[in-house]
C-alpha cells in the first residue's frame, strides 16, 4: 500500500471509521488523486490485521458519500471532486468543532473579536 498507515490505536472510535479517516486524508494530501485506484479491503484487511468486512465497512462509507466509487470486476477508485468535497466538510467540521466553542468562550470572557484576532496571529505559523 502506497499510502500512509493507519494506527489503529484509537479504541474510542471504530476502526472502520479510522480507515475511512485515513482514506480522506491521503485523498486531502494528495496522495490519492482523484481517478485513482484506492486498495482493496483485503489489502488493507492484511495491512492492518483486521477483518476483511471491518474493512469494507470503512471504504462502503466512503461509498456512501460519494467520495469512492466502484468499477466493477476491478476495485474501488476516487470519485471526481472528492478532494473539494472533503475540504468542505473538514471546513464544516473544523468551525462547529474549535471555531464556534473558541467564539463562544471568547465572549463569555469578555474577549472582543479583534483581540482573539490577534490571539490567533501571534500563534500562527510564520
Amino acid at each position: 500500500m502506497n499510502q500512509s498507515r493507519v494506527d489503529v490505536v484509537d479504541e474510542s472510535r471504530p476502526i472502520f471509521v479510522q480507515i475511512a479517516e485515513q482514506i480522506e486524508n491521503d485523498i486531502i494530501a494528495g496522495a490519492l488523486p482523484e481517478e485513482t485506484q484506492v486498495p482493496s479491503t483485503n489489502e488493507f484487511a492484511a495491512f492492518h490485521r483486521i477483518n476483511p468486512a471491518t474493512a469494507g465497512k470503512g471504504v462502503n462509507l466512503l461509498v456512501d458519500e460519494g467520495i469512492l466509487y466502484k468499477k466493477r470486476g476491478i476495485g474501488m477508485f476516487v470519485a471526481a471532486g472528492a478532494r473539494d468535497r472533503l475540504v468542505g466538510k473538514r471546513r464544516d467540521q473544523f468551525s462547529e468543532e474549535y471555531v464556534r466553542p473558541l467564539v463562544t468562550e471568547a465572549g463569555k470572557l469578555g474577549i472582543s473579536e479583534a483581540q482573539l484576532v490577534e490571539m490567533i496571529r501571534k500563534e500562527a505559523p510564520q
